[in-house]
């Protein structure tokens, strides 16, 4: 079975791209986990966070938007002690910030999906990559999306980390031409 090269050699790597990257997430706990994720990653390789991830998902309440946006200075304290999650205290804060505003584009826009979703028309955008390494790091869109969410409030979201977040969760299908997956989700969408 051939995959996109990056995740080549690792299992963790190979397991999420097989099941989670560049599939089409509609579901605004799991898009929020990936905002959460993916400002981490700021400046450090995705595997780093991806290994950290269910030590996240514990530190974090199971990503819950609502129990973050309320943390109080003791929480976060308590977050920059957790030796299992990258200790960033500017990217603590900001997901404490994001959990807010995440909230407010829901109540919003329904959903914070439905927000998301508007930008690529609610379709995906399918690539042509034949080489990983040639993919953007962002594009005029992820630049509208981040510049969009900076509006707003949201921190440590610049558009590389957008653009990779709209891979992460399939609204934009970066998997290499010759991946398995690239044509497995053009068909789904």
């Amino acid at each position: 079975m051939k995959r996109c090269g990056w995740c080549e050699g690792d299992s963790l790597y190979e397991n999420y791209h097989d099941n989670e990257w560049g599939v089409p997430l509609y579901d605004d706990k799991k898009l929020f986990e990936f905002l959460v994720l993916e400002s981490f990653q700021a400046g450090l390789s995705w595997i780093t966070v991806l290994r950290k991830r269910e030590h996240f998902r514990a530190a974090f309440d199971d990503f819950d938007a609502t129990k973050i946006a309320n943390y109080t200075e003791n929480k976060t304290k308590e977050l920059l002690k957790n030796e299992n999650i990258i200790r960033h205290q500017k990217k603590i804060e900001a997901t404490i910030n994001n959990a807010k505003i995440f909230l407010a584009i829901q109540k919003e826009f329904t959903s914070f999906s439905n927000y998301l979703w508007a930008f690529v028309n609610h379709t995906p955008i399918n690539s042509n990559i034949t080489d990983y390494k040639k993919a953007p790091n962002k594009t005029p869109l992820s630049n509208q999306l981040c510049k969009d969410l900076k509006k707003r409030g949201i921190k440590f979201m610049g558009a590389t980390t957008t653009y990779a977040f709209m891979q992460a969760t399939g609204m934009v299908n970066d998997h290499e031409v010759s991946c398995f997956k690239h044509q497995k989700l053009i068909k789904v969408n």
